[in-house]
């Protein structure tokens, strides 16, 4: 098997577990298909910790995606943000600057590229009377999405399995809110493969055809969250969409030149 080291630039995802990738697959397609002189390998570490041992491993890493459970745990690590990482508190994508010269690493910058990958899906799926949505979970996903809905204007109430001021527990869900909250994103790794037997304890017998229900977990393609949701005659949709969108927008800002 090839070493990371022998390409020119190397790029990675970091999370805790990985048990399947989709971004690995992609960007090493497009590699390939491309033909750029880069590799993409996963870092799966159960200690934040060890990303500066990563980092002083590999002096060809450029870049680097963050997923669960990281995304607002990795902020202390970096030297900057932008606008949306700062506003929302999660980093979805870490850029590497190094000097032109050295190629030692000078800064490390975190972006949010989850709320334009989001923003980006929801045109379809917004109508005049989907003005409020109800999102599940509280994490770097759930803020991303929030961020993005309210940008458009629409009201966001979450919802987690712990109460606090801001955020509803299940139990709390009644059939006037759900009618009200004609969007539901679960934004929890519940359903995820392999544990693809789970999903959030939502009330779903309260959801109508006037529902759309959109899971951002991508596989399996259809979860048990979404399972539920059509059985009640909501309209579904999975996060497939979303994760090409801002692998896009991770490349862009891996690429891109720094000023």
């Amino acid at each position: 098997m090839s070493s990371p080291l022998q390409y020119k630039t190397l790029y990675g995802l970091i999370g805790y577990p990985l048990v399947h990738s989709f971004s690995m697959e992609y960007f090493n397609q497009k590699f390939l298909a491309e033909d750029i002189d880069a590799q993409y390998i996963n870092f799966e570490i159960d200690n934040l910790g060890l990303l500066m041992e990563i980092i002083a491993e590999y002096p060809n890493l450029n870049g680097l995606n963050v997923t669960a459970p990281y995304k607002e745990a990795i902020i202390p690590y970096l030297d900057s943000l932008d606008d949306d990482a700062r506003d929302i508190g999660a980093v979805n994508v870490v850029k590497f600057i190094r000097d032109s010269k050295t190629g030692d690493l000078i800064h490390l910058r975190g972006y949010n590229s989850d709320v334009s990958g989001f923003d980006r899906t929801i045109d379809a799926i917004l109508t005049p009377e989907r003005t409020r949505a109800m999102v599940l979970g509280t994490g770097g996903a759930a803020k991303a999405v929030r961020a993005a809905f309210l940008s458009r204007g629409i009201d966001v109430q979450l919802v987690s399995r712990r109460k606090s001021e801001h955020t509803l527990i299940y139990e709390e869900i009644t059939r006037a809110m759900v009618a009200q909250h004609k969007i539901v994103v679960n934004a929890t790794p519940l359903g995820k493969y392999p544990d693809d037997d789970q999903c959030p304890d939502f009330p779903y017998r309260f959801l109508t055809h006037d529902h759309i229900c959109y899971d951002l977990i991508y596989n399996p393609e259809e979860t048990l969250f979404m399972k539920n949701s059509a059985r009640y005659g909501a309209q579904t949709k999975n996060g497939i969409e979303m994760l090409l969108l801002q692998a896009f927008d991770a490349y862009s800002i891996w690429t891109e030149q720094t000023e």
